[in-house]
């Protein structure tokens, strides 16, 4: 999920996105814990895009304090 499809999302749409991609991690570290995982680079790409979602959810509350 790139930055761009993040901005276009409401900041509710961001709010409910946060909790589905912490599970999808969760499940990720799971099966790479057991040798089930296919493409340990998911894990990863799954890391930045919870970064991404917060960075852009801080953001929104920094333009919304000023």
């Amino acid at each position: 999920m790139k930055a761009g499809e993040i901005r276009e999302l409401s900041p509710e749409e961001m709010h409910r996105k946060l909790p589905d991609l912490k599970e999808e991690l969760f499940n990720l570290r799971f099966q790479h814990g057991i040798g089930q995982l296919e493409n340990p680079s998911k894990m990863t790409q799954t890391k930045r895009d919870i970064a991404r979602v917060k960075t852009l959810i801080n953001e929104l509350a920094q333009k919304n304090q000023e």
